[in-house]
């Protein structure tokens, strides 16, 4: 028999209670270290009280009216935006596969605006993740994710990533613009190439083509900076962000220039929550921590301390992890054992991490972890490769 809550998730048999800093407690009381963050959501921890109280303070007067009328607190958030970032306009929405649907709209109508209609095909990249909407699922185009759902949404082309020839030879008198992650999340923890991320802008302006960047999990500072394309010195014409984008309530938002943004108008594009009073108290109270003074020199710091960690870490255990990659605070380990052994020892051992693609270990703390969350951290991923040592052993035995 179904269970009442629809059976999609693989859930492991664990509950959590509450939080604190860096830390999860489940309903046993025993505490774990959480380099997952919700998968790379919950950027201030957990129990932040600023978020918090913030959060607490706008659900007490207002927690909805629409976007039929004015929200204050949406129009400050995207003035803030606008001051610390290349957009010239914010839409705001309620997730990363909804942003990222917004972002393929606003570059198909941009382009008929300007008299290509004929330009509506967006050329993506293998291991690529968008999101899990009908449009995205094709723009991702992983088998897996497409598999009966019948025929892919059209105007999705894909090329491998970080090949830049392949890009250049898939453009097309229909292309429309490019989408692409500056670190491939779901697909690995994959960075974009020196000066890849140069080259796609290039293309773009060669051909008249809008270059659009998901940082739906790269960007609100996982990556050291605001953004992950600012370490490449790269403007995109539109960007799509969520997660962290406060701290763990459900929000997201499409970042464009003015060329880009101005093709939705009135009546084009549109959503029911998002943008809402609570979601943007959620986002200004974490944007007031990101952008205060030190905070991303912080996060870089710590991010180039754990990263070391994990080094020396590899090198100790090859046979269970061969290398460490990834930007900032969004760090992969690429496994010698299957990268489910990995995470299933690292929760026994009490870490929260995260499976990601090319079999691959994704670690995507809070962004207010200190330099003794990662030494703990180190230490748990220790224990946890002892405990994946006999099994790799065995394996090879066999």
């Amino acid at each position: 028999m179904i269970p009442a809550l629809m059976p999609n998730y693989n859930r492991a048999d664990i509950a959590f209670t509450h939080g604190q800093g860096a830390w999860l407690f489940d309903e046993a009381g025993r505490r774990y270290l959480d380099f997952g963050a919700g998968i790379a959501t919950s950027s201030l921890g957990h129990g932040h009280k600023h978020l918090s109280a913030a959060i607490a303070e706008q659900a007490a007067k207002l927690i909805h009216v629409s976007n039929l009328y004015r929200v204050p607190q949406a129009e400050r958030l995207a003035a803030r935006y606008v001051a610390a970032s290349f957009a010239d306009s914010i839409f705001f929405c309620n997730s990363g596969a909804e942003a990222n649907e917004g972002l393929v709209k606003a570059i198909r109508k941009a382009q008929s605006d300007a008299g290509h209609p004929e330009r509506t095909r967006i050329i993506c990249f293998e291991g690529a993740f968008h999101g899990r909407t009908l449009a995205m699922i094709a723009a991702t185009g992983n088998p897996k994710y497409l598999a009966g759902f019948g025929a892919p949404v059209e105007g999705f082309d894909h090329v491998p990533f970080n090949n830049l020839n392949a890009l250049r030879a898939a453009i097309t008198a229909e292309t429309a613009g490019i989408l692409v992650e500056p670190v491939q999340g779901e697909g690995g923890v994959r960075p974009a190439g020196p000066g890849f991320l140069r080259d796609l802008r290039a293309a773009c302006d060669e051909f008249g083509l809008f270059l659009g960047f998901d940082e739906v999990q790269t960007g609100m500072g996982r990556s050291g900076k605001l953004f992950a394309h600012e370490w490449a010195g790269v403007t995109p014409d539109v960007l799509s962000s969520a997660k962290g984008i406060a701290g763990g309530f459900p929000m997201a938002a499409v970042f464009a220039r003015e060329q880009v943004a101005k093709a939705l108008v009135p009546g084009s594009h549109g959503t029911t929550y998002g943008g809402g009073p609570l979601a943007c108290a959620a986002g200004n109270a974490v944007l007031d921590v990101l952008l205060a003074d030190g905070f991303l020199d912080q996060v870089n710091d710590t991010a180039a301390y754990l990263r070391a960690g994990l080094e020396t870490l590899a090198a100790r255990h090859p046979d269970v992890f061969l290398d460490v990659r990834g930007l900032g605070l969004l760090l992969g380990l690429k496994c010698a054992v299957p990268n489910g052994d990995a995470q299933n020892a690292a929760l026994a051992e009490g870490l929260l991490t995260v499976a990601a693609g090319d079999n691959v270990l994704r670690l995507a703390p809070p962004l207010i972890i200190t330099r003794a969350d990662c030494d703990t951290a180190l230490e748990l991923l220790e224990n946890t490769a002892r405990r994946l040592t006999p099994a790799k052993t065995e394996a090879c035995a066999k």
